[in-house]
């Protein structure tokens, strides 16, 4: 938050501390646009999918979080839960163990973060406690990073 990057860059490294602190193979952030949840980060290197992958806030596990502004912890076969949505462009929908907290900002929702074990997985209290919190730093970045593109139409957001 204190040097002068890119957003994407930013939640780009967040994902990359968030997989390499908790061990597990996928952490994703997705970030509201117009109602929709867009998929902006990825632990994956390819990052293929950065921007494809949409969902509706009624939809999946993610939707849910985002809908009900609560975390959500599967420990095991998160793909059988009745509120899963398959997406096939996305490998981690296979993975077994599935924790997810809304990002919130201004008392408003504005996005999801996910995090992945490909198999099963108990998260303990402080993995919760610590993706919690940062879903509530990223939300104050991205209040941030609001405030300097009004400042600076020209240039992309920074924070």
């Amino acid at each position: 938050m204190t040097r002068d990057m890119a957003l994407e860059d930013v939640l780009n490294e967040i994902v990359r501390l968030i997989r390499d602190f908790l061990q597990c193979e996928s952490c994703l952030i997705y970030l509201v646009e117009d109602d929709v949840l867009v998929l902006n980060a990825s632990s994956d290197e390819s990052r293929q999918n950065i921007g494809k992958v949409r969902l509706r806030l009624t939809e999946g596990l993610t939707g849910w979080v985002a809908r009900e502004r609560r975390l959500l912890a599967i420990s095991r076969e998160a793909y059988n839960d009745s509120r899963f949505k398959f997406f096939k462009e996305l490998p981690q929908d296979l993975f077994e163990a599935f924790l997810s907290v809304p990002i919130i900002s201004q008392n408003k929702v504005v996005g999801v973060i996910n995090v992945q074990h490909r198999e099963a997985h108990i998260h303990s209290g402080s993995d919760m406690e610590m993706l919690s919190t940062v879903g509530e730093q990223v939300g104050c970045l991205l209040v941030l990073s609001q405030q300097k593109s009004v400042g600076t139409s020209t240039a992309p957001a920074t924070v």
